[in-house]
């Protein structure tokens, strides 16, 4: 067990979203009016968030869920967040100091996001007025259906649902295979 500071677990998730590559996401989805910070008091139009913390750090967007659940590795986002109390909407009364005992473990997914953001900027030019909140809103319930289901059969519903809403995703499809065979070498 680790004790963290709050501002370093902040860091440690923004890091994470730096790795991954989230930032190639969020353009796409800003950009075709998607922000999941919009109305935020903390933003500041032209500069960006003004006050991070760890509510909004955990938080992640239905296409940012959709990268880790395929890569395997939302189970793991979820259990670093879950030892952080203090977690409200857009709000942070999380301690000054956590006890830590699963870390958060970095990996390289930028090649991921960057399909997945090329994906959705194709989305965009094909299907104009295509409404970006709920295409991630869709991803992010069905995500968050598996988790709840204790029977596999309504699980592989959901699993379904998800490949059926991200029938369009194909450079993050052939970014994800190669990912997968490059981790079996």
């Amino acid at each position: 067990m680790q004790v963290v500071n709050r501002l370093a677990i902040i860091d440690q998730g923004v890091q994470y979203l730096q790795e991954m590559g989230a930032e190639h996401i969020c353009k796409v989805c800003i950009a075709n009016g998607g922000s999941c910070c919009s109305g935020c008091r903390h933003l500041i139009d032209g500069v960006g968030c003004q006050l991070r913390n760890t509510s909004c750090t955990a938080w992640l967007c239905g296409f940012q869920k959709y990268v880790l659940y395929e890569m395997g590795l939302l189970q793991e986002w979820n259990d670093f967040w879950d030892q952080v109390p203090g977690q409200g909407f857009r709000e942070d009364f999380t301690p000054e100091a956590v006890s830590v005992d699963k870390p958060l473990v970095y990996h390289n997914m930028q090649a991921l996001s960057i399909a997945l953001a090329a994906d959705l900027e194709e989305l965009s030019r094909r299907h104009v007025g295509i409404n970006f909140i709920a295409l991630r809103e869709k991803i992010d319930k069905n995500i968050s259906q598996i988790r709840l289901q204790k029977y596999s059969y309504k699980q592989r519903k959901y699993k379904r649902n998800i490949q059926v809403i991200t029938k369009h995703f194909r450079q993050f499809k052939i970014a994800l295979a190669h990912y997968r065979m490059l981790a079996k070498t």
